[in-house]
C-alpha cells in the first residue's frame, strides 16, 4: 500500500510531536546557558566529507546517492558529529575553546538496535580545543544535566577508556583482523569465544585481555584494573584519567566498563554512556575524539555526547497541557478579534471556528469565549460540551 512508510520509519503525531518539540526547546536552552552555540549542518554532504577520518565507521550506516548537478556521490548524514567537527575546524577557525550544539534528524540504513528508528533526532553537544580532563568532566556533567532536565535521571553513567584495549592490542602484536575479532568478542562479552581467540597470544597480554570483560562495576574497578593489567604507560595514564573523573564527579552515579569499545575507531580517549531505569540500552553516549578535525584542516582536541531525542521524549512523562480556548469566527478589527489576539500574545491556544465548524477536533478545548455586555469573557466548557 502506497501510504505505508518504510520499516523503522514513523510519523510523529500531534501529542508526540509536541512532546519532542517542547523537550528540544528546553534542552537547547540548557545548552545555551552553558555557553554552547547552536549550529545547523546540512542534511546532505559529499560522501567523502561525511566519512573522512574517524567517520569511516559510519560507511555502512549511511545512505548514498548521486548528485544530479555534479555527478559526485552524496551521503545523507547518519551522524552529525563529523559535520560539527568540520564546522569547528574549517568554518569557525577559532583558536580557543569552542562549544557547539545541534539537534536535527539523521538517517540510518539499518536500525541501531531492535525497535529503534532509522530516523533518530540527534541532539548533542561538542567541546573543541581543550585536551584536559576538565573538558571531559564538563561534557559528562552536561549530559547528566540534560537527562535531569528531561526528568529522566541517569541510574548509572559507565566510563571507559579506549587506550586500555588499544595498548594491550599493540603490545600483543595483534593484526587488524584479529583486533576486529577481539573487539566484537569484548563488546558482546563473549567470554568463551574470547578465551579461544586469545589462546594464540603470549602472556601477560592474554590474561589482560581476558580480564577486561570482568573489569566492570563501581569505583573499586579502577584499583583492580591497576593491579590486574600490565603497567603500560598508556594504561597507567588512562586509569589515572578515570580516577580523576571519579574524584571530581562525586555526585554522579559513575561506574566503569573497560570492555565497552563501541565507537572504538572513532574515539581515542575517555568514553561514557548513560543508562536510565526501564531502558535496556544507553540513552546517551559520548567520548573524546581528538584530531578528527585534521581531515578538515585543523586537528583539535574534541569531546562530546549525543542522544536520540525521540527516544528520550518517549521516556519523559507527558506534562499536563492547558486546555485550548474555543472562539467564534471573528470579523477583522472587531472586539472579538482583538480579544483573541491578546490571548494568543499571552501564550494561550485559541481555536477560531470557521463558518459551519461546531467544535475543535484538534486541541482539546476546556474554555470558550462568550459575549457579555459587549465584552468577550472566558467561560468553562462542561464535559458534555455545554457552557
Amino acid at each position: 500500500m502506497n501510504w505505508l512508510l518504510p520499516e523503522h520509519i514513523a510519523d510523529a503525531l500531534p501529542a508526540e510531536a509536541a512532546r519532542i518539540e517542547c523537550l528540544r526547546r528546553r534542552l537547547l536552552d540548557l545548552f545555551r546557558v552553558h555557553g554552547y552555540e547552536l549550529v545547523l549542518p546540512p542534511l546532505l554532504e559529499h560522501l567523502d566529507s561525511l566519512l573522512t577520518g574517524s567517520g569511516q565507521d559510519l560507511r555502512l550506516r549511511t545512505f548514498k546517492l548521486v548528485d544530479q548537478l555534479s555527478g559526485r556521490t552524496l551521503g545523507v548524514r547518519a551522524d552529525m558529529t563529523p559535520q560539527v567537527a568540520r564546522i569547528d575546524a574549517h568554518l569557525l577557525n577559532r583558536q580557543g575553546v569552542t562549544r557547539l550544539c545541534y539537534c536535527d534528524s539523521v538517517l540510518h540504513t539499518l536500525p541501531a538496535a531492535l525497535g529503534a528508528s532509522r530516523e533518530p533526532i540527534q541532539l548533542g553537544a561538542e567541546l573543541y580545543g581543550h585536551a584536559g580532563v576538565a573538558a571531559d568532566r564538563e561534557v559528562i556533567r552536561l549530559m547528566a544535566a540534560t537527562l535531569a532536565a528531561a526528568e529522566v535521571s541517569a541510574a548509572r553513567i559507565d566510563l571507559g577508556h579506549v587506550a586500555v584495549f588499544r595498548a594491550l592490542a599493540a603490545a600483543a602484536g595483534v593484526d587488524g583482523e584479529l583486533e576486529a575479532t577481539l573487539l566484537l568478542l569484548l563488546q558482546g562479552k563473549d567470554l568463551p569465544g574470547l578465551a579461544d581467540t586469545c589462546r594464540r597470544l603470549d602472556e601477560p597480554w592474554r590474561s589482560a585481555l581476558l580480564a577486561l570483560p570482568e573489569l566492570y562495576g563501581g569505583a573499586d574497578i579502577l584499583a583492580r584494573a591497576g593491579s590486574e593489567l600490565p603497567a603500560l604507560p598508556e594504561i597507567v595514564t588512562a586509569l589515572a584519567t578515570l580516577q580523576e573523573l571519579q574524584d571530581s564527579l562525586p555526585d554522579l552515579p559513575l561506574s566503569y566498563d573497560l570492555a565497552d569499545l563501541r565507537g572504538y575507531h572513532y574515539h581515542n580517549g575517555v568514553v561514557f554512556a548513560a543508562y536510565c531505569p526501564g531502558y535496556s540500552t544507553a540513552i546517551a553516549r559520548g567520548g573524546r575524539y581528538d584530531g578528527v578535525g585534521g581531515a578538515f584542516g585543523r586537528a583539535r582536541p574534541a569531546t562530546g555526547f549525543s542522544l536520540d531525542l525521540r527516544e528520550l521524549a518517549r521516556l519523559t512523562a507527558s506534562a499536563p497541557q492547558a486546555g485550548a480556548i474555543l472562539a467564534p469566527c471573528a470579523a477583522a478589527g472587531s472586539v472579538l478579534a482583538q480579544t483573541i489576539a491578546g490571548l494568543r500574545a499571552a501564550g494561550a491556544v485559541v481555536v477560531e471556528l470557521l463558518p459551519g465548524e461546531s467544535g475543535s477536533e484538534g486541541p482539546a478545548c476546556d474554555r470558550r469565549l462568550v459575549e457579555q455586555d459587549g465584552q468577550w469573557l472566558l467561560a468553562n466548557i462542561n464535559r458534555d460540551g455545554s457552557g
